[in-house]
């Protein structure tokens, strides 16, 4: 299949997720990515396993974020690979980069410097904290940004201490708008033909997630508590334990909706009653209604409830865990997974269809410095 991005060069120098991840997007999505590396190891992520690829060294997690990219060796301390960055940026149209602060200026490759020699580049960088205030010259990795931007704060149950979210969902959403940037400047360049600096940072997508909260907070100056699986504005918005153990995920978001689910729990009453017909008095007497409908789900199990309450429309969610998500019809049905070429691993790919087709990998991870010779000869 034709993909979007053929045609497009991106250079990415960096490491770890958020700066790879926004490559491995653009690869997916058909650009020529050449992933920069340092001479002693390469990418951190190199080595961040178990589990490994059939190699015994390469991680499962470089794998996944590093597909469809060639591999070039750099040593930026240098000066004449530094001239041979600047040679392939003369090529390229979009650079990545999420090096440590101040790391791209001491070499002499920060956005004013490339962008004077390089006017049609997007030059991407991908800040801890952001290129302004106090912390910005402060390196950052998801969890610490987890803990500083407020999430675990509202994350977890009352009694629970603050929760790390299982992924590294900072990083992610930062590769995320990192390409989002990226792909607005480059349209943007079509009309004027200049390039552009785009800036993102885990700080920023870290207040991005709870932006709900903080405005609530500055509107109110009630600081938001967590509330298990709850949601603090739509009750009942959350888990239930079944009658065979196994959690439900129940979410009737309006009062349409909640009159059904009212029905099918066997408390049609629930629905006209004053203190729960309504979604804000729902929300302001959720300690006497949440009980409530906890005693009545334990009254039968999970495949019973998935079953009358789908049958009368009313939203809801098995709580799978890892093994049960990958078995599952849907799962198999978006597939999602991918077979890597060469027989290397399996891994999930990119979320995205086009004309209703999923891009594939055409390579896989490449093997540290596999590209150099190739790269460099052409330039």
């Amino acid at each position: 299949m034709t993909l979007p991005l053929e045609g497009v060069r991106v250079i990415e120098v960096g490491q770890a997720l958020a700066g790879p991840l926004a490559g491995v997007i653009m690869a997916d999505m058909g650009a020529d990515v050449i992933k920069i590396e340092k001479p002693e190891g390469g990418d951190d992520a190199r080595i961040w396993g178990p589990p490994f690829g059939p190699d015994g060294r390469t991680s499962l997690y470089f794998y996944s974020q590093n597909r469809n990219k060639r591999s070039v060796v750099l040593d930026l301390k240098l000066e004449s690979d530094v001239g041979k960055l600047h040679a392939l940026c003369e090529t390229a149209d979009i650079l990545i980069q999420n090096l440590r602060p101040g790391v791209v200026d001491e070499i002499g490759i920060g956005p004013e410097a490339m962008l004077a020699r390089h006017p049609r580049l997007i030059y991407c960088s991908i800040w801890a904290f952001g290129y302004q205030g106090p912390l910005k010259m402060k390196p950052g990795f998801d969890p610490l940004l987890q803990a500083y931007g407020g999430m675990m704060s509202v994350t977890g149950r009352p009694q629970d201490p603050p929760t790390f979210c299982g992924a590294s969902i900072n990083d992610k959403a930062t590769g995320m708008f990192c390409t989002i940037g990226a792909l607005a400047a480059l349209r943007q360049r079509d009309r004027t033909g200049k390039g552009c600096l785009v800036d993102t940072s885990l700080f920023d997508s870290a207040v991005h997630w709870v932006e709900g909260q903080v405005n609530s907070y500055v509107a109110t100056g009630n600081v938001p508590q967590r509330h298990g699986t709850g949601g603090n504005v739509i009750v009942p918005y959350q888990t239930f334990d079944c009658a065979d153990g196994h959690p439900l995920c129940l979410a009737p978001g309006n009062d349409r909706l909640w009159a059904r689910c009212a029905q099918v729990l066997g408390h049609p009453e629930w629905a006209t009653d004053p203190k729960f017909a309504k979604s804000a008095a729902r929300v302001a007497h959720k300690t006497e209604l949440l009980p409530l409908i906890a005693a009545a789900m334990r009254k039968k199990t999970r495949p019973e409830w998935v079953e009358a309450l789908e049958k009368a429309g009313v939203p809801c969610a098995a709580v799978n865990d890892i093994g049960e998500l990958a078995n599952t019809e849907q799962f198999a049905a978006s597939e999602l997974m991918q077979q890597l070429p060469g027989g290397d691993p399996k891994v999930v790919g990119l979320p995205i269809t086009f004309d209703r087709i999923r891009p594939t990998s055409a390579r896989s991870a490449p093997k540290l410095g596999e590209h150099t010779d190739e790269v460099l000869a052409k330039l």
